[in-house]
């Protein structure tokens, strides 16, 4: 019984993409075709190449490509070095600095958007890489989850480090790095699919289509209201937009899969 109801969610979960796909390759009038046609078509590339033309998805997966990555790897970094000092040393303030940091943690992107539109504005960022990815370069989610790995690990490691004549940083690059691995491809894969699900910050900070994001570009393929959409073109923009998500978790999904379980298990 299990199973079937397994089997039902995930039918159910994957039902849209598998529709999003069918419709990437139909003409335009089997788009809009009732019953809906649950099979392939042949007209996929010609999609693709009219998306591709319209809104210059190239530029727009190189954005996005790049904020992803820089953002989910300088993430990943500032959380590693955030949660050493926090388990490695003692220092006057500790206790409420992390508090702060859980509090952040309550305030999502929009409700700190005025504030941070103004301070990108102050320094001159708008329409910028700078203001696309360096609001995002802190994270309390990364804080918590190496903190609480680093818990874990025994007091005598740092020790027995300290007796062989490493210092601070040896032990944080030679031992801690490594053994935080499923870690840290947990806390990449969960960043860059978070940050190229962006869309909401970037239509704001970014005025010209040359620094917009795949997923305003998919936006702008629906025209105007006045004019019919096209989704057989919207779908195959937007298939090709789910690419790189799942290339990325398919990549690391066993690192995923590990790092996820052994913070489920603590």
């Amino acid at each position: 019984m299990i199973h079937f109801v397994l089997i039902m969610l995930v039918i159910i979960l994957a039902f849209p993409v598998f529709f999003a796909v069918v419709t990437s390759t139909l003409s335009l009038q089997e788009s809009y075709q009732y019953p809906p046609k649950l099979l392939p078509g042949d007209q996929f590339m010609n999609n693709l190449r009219e998306a591709w033309g319209r809104i210059n998805m190239g530029r727009l997966f190189f954005n996005s490509t790049l904020i992803s990555v820089v953002v989910a790897i300088v993430k990943t970094v500032l959380a590693l070095l955030a949660a050493f000092a926090y388990t490695h040393f003692k220092f006057h303030g500790q206790g409420l600095l992390f508090s702060i940091c859980m509090i952040t943690q309550m305030l999502p992107l929009p409700v700190r958007i005025i504030p941070t539109y103004q301070l990108m504005a102050g320094f001159n960022w708008i329409n910028s890489y700078y203001a696309l990815m360096v609001p995002f370069f802190a994270s309390t989610t990364g804080l918590i989850l190496f903190r609480q790995f680093y818990l874990t690990v025994p007091r005598d490691l740092p020790d027995a480090a300290r007796v062989d004549g490493a210092s601070p940083m040896r032990y944080f690059m030679q031992i801690l790095v490594p053994i935080s691995s499923t870690n840290i491809a947990a806390l990449f894969v969960i960043e860059f699919i978070f940050m190229w699900s962006q869309y909401l910050w970037p239509l704001i900070v970014t005025t010209t289509q040359d620094m917009r994001v795949i997923q305003i570009g998919i936006k702008m393929l629906l025209a105007s209201e006045q004019i019919a959409p096209e989704w057989n073109v919207i779908m195959a923009a937007t298939v090709i937009a789910m690419l790189p998500p799942l290339v990325v978790l398919l990549a690391l999904r066993k690192s995923f899969v590990q790092g996820i379980a052994m913070q489920t298990a603590k």
